[in-house]
């Protein structure tokens, strides 16, 4: 079943009702959805470059136009660096580690205990949009979310040519 831009818009900003998103969740995807989604992401963002993936809400992996080069970009325009880094390592980083700053978040005597968790707040160093929060032990290294294979998702799961790279042999 293909659905409607209208709808897809809707799936994007949150609002598509649930006995649809229940639907648009369990069964197979339309062969355009992907193409209308990104046409209406990219209608959203203040930039033309391409975008290729989106990695969550307001953040994608785009190739720049005039170099070929992908990266991953902030929806206000902020390129945190190259597709294949980890952005959270260039993003600002508040990490909350004291029990007056989880209790700015959890209920007094709901918070974890701070030498056993923390949380970590990744914003834009741009526009201070949040993009990522992380619940580690203290000393666990940055999480890196997924790193997306990107060619195998345009040519076998998408049927659609890969957008051209910049370092692509």
């Amino acid at each position: 079943m293909a659905y409607t831009r209208a709808k897809i818009a809707d799936l994007i900003d949150g609002t598509v009702d649930h006995d649809t998103l229940h639907q648009m969740l369990s069964t197979p995807k339309d062969p355009e959805r992907f193409a209308t989604y990104i046409e209406i992401l990219q209608e959203r963002v203040p930039w033309s470059d391409r975008i290729v993936l989106p990695l969550g809400p307001k953040l994608y992996i785009v190739q720049q136009k005039a170099s070929k080069k992908w990266t991953v970009r902030c929806q206000c325009g902020h390129d945190f660096c190259d597709w294949r880094d980890n952005w959270k390592l260039h993003a600002h980083i508040h990490v909350r580690d004291t029990a007056e700053e989880l209790e700015e978040l959890y209920p007094r005597l709901m918070a974890p205990t701070s030498s056993w968790q923390v949380l970590r707040e990744y914003y834009c160093a741009e526009c201070g949009t949040l993009h990522d929060v992380e619940a580690p032990t203290p000393w666990y290294p940055v999480i890196r979310d997924f790193e997306p294979d990107i060619d195998t998702f345009y040519k076998d799961w998408l049927g659609l040519p890969v957008p051209e790279r910049a370092d692509a042999a």
